[in-house]
C-alpha cells in the first residue's frame, strides 16, 4: 500500500473513531429519556414491548463501528477504540462532576435542581455504562474475530449477528441491573427492559448488516483489499 492510501487509511480510522466516541458518549448523557415503539401490542412482564431508553438510540452504531474496524484494521485497532472510548467515557463523568459542583447564576436559565434533574444521575450511568461497555466491546471484538478465523474470512453476516447478539445481552443485562441496583429504575421493570433492549438491539444488529456490507465493500475497492486481508496502519 502507497503511503497515500495509508494517509488515507488513516483519516478514516480517526473518523470512525469520532463517530464511536461520539456514540458512547452521547448515550451515556441522554439515557434518562425512555420512549415507546409500539410496532407490535405486546406485553413483556407487565411492561409493554420496546419502551426504551433514547439512549440505546446511538449505542448499536458502536458495535457497528467495532466490527467495521475489525474487518479492515484489525483487532488491535478496534481494542484501541475501545480503550480511548474509556477514557472519553471517564473525561465526561470529570467534566458532568465540575458542572454540578458550580453554582449557578440567579439569571442562568438552567438553575442547579434542572441541571441536576437531568445530569445528576450521569455519574452512576456513566459508571454503570463503563464497565458493560468494556465487556461487551471486548466479547463483541474477541467473538467476531473467532467466527472470522472459523470462516476464513467469509460469511460476514454470520459473525456480524453473532457476535453483536450476545455483546448485546451482557450489555443489555448488565446495564439495567446496575441502573436497578442503583435505584434508579425500579426492580418491577428490570424484565420487561431486558427483553425490550435486546430484542430492539437484535433488530438494530439485522438491520445494521447490509451497511457493514456495503462500507466492508467500499474498503476492499478503494484500498485493493483480498478477502481476509486488513489494512497495516504501522
Amino acid at each position: 500500500m502507497t503511503d497515500k492510501n495509508k494517509l488515507a487509511a488513516q483519516r478514516i480510522y480517526i473518523l470512525l473513531g469520532a463517530l464511536f466516541i461520539t456514540s458512547l458518549v452521547v448515550s451515556n448523557l441522554i439515557f434518562q429519556k425512555f420512549f415507546y415503539w409500539y410496532p407490535f401490542d405486546i406485553e413483556i412482564f407487565g411492561s409493554k414491548l420496546f419502551e426504551i431508553s433514547v439512549g440505546i438510540l446511538p449505542y448499536p452504531i458502536t458495535f457497528l463501528i467495532t466490527d467495521l474496524i475489525s474487518e479492515i484494521y484489525g483487532k488491535k485497532r478496534a481494542n484501541d477504540v475501545v480503550i480511548a472510548g474509556i477514557f472519553a467515557s471517564i473525561f465526561s463523568l470529570l467534566i458532568i462532576y465540575i458542572s454540578s459542583a458550580v453554582p449557578a447564576t440567579s439569571w442562568s436559565a438552567i438553575d442547579d435542581t434542572t441541571f441536576k434533574n437531568v445530569f445528576g444521575n450521569s455519574a452512576i450511568a456513566v459508571f454503570a455504562s463503563m464497565l458493560t461497555y468494556l465487556f461487551a466491546q471486548f466479547v463483541d471484538i474477541q467473538i467476531y474475530h473467532f467466527w472470522k478465523r472459523v470462516t476464513q474470512g467469509k460469511k460476514l453476516w454470520l459473525r456480524n449477528n453473532f457476535s453483536t447478539w450476545t455483546s448485546q445481552f451482557v450489555d443489555t443485562f448488565t446495564i439495567v441491573f446496575l441502573l436497578c441496583s442503583f435505584g434508579i429504575i425500579e426492580w418491577a421493570n428490570f424484565k420487561g427492559l431486558l427483553v425490550s433492549g435486546f430484542l430492539f438491539k437484535v433488530i438494530v444488529a439485522a438491520c445494521d448488516t447490509p451497511f457493514l456490507y456495503l462500507g466492508v465493500y467500499l474498503f476492499k475497492k478503494r484500498f485493493n483489499l483480498k478477502t481476509n486481508e486488513e489494512i497495516n496502519l504501522l
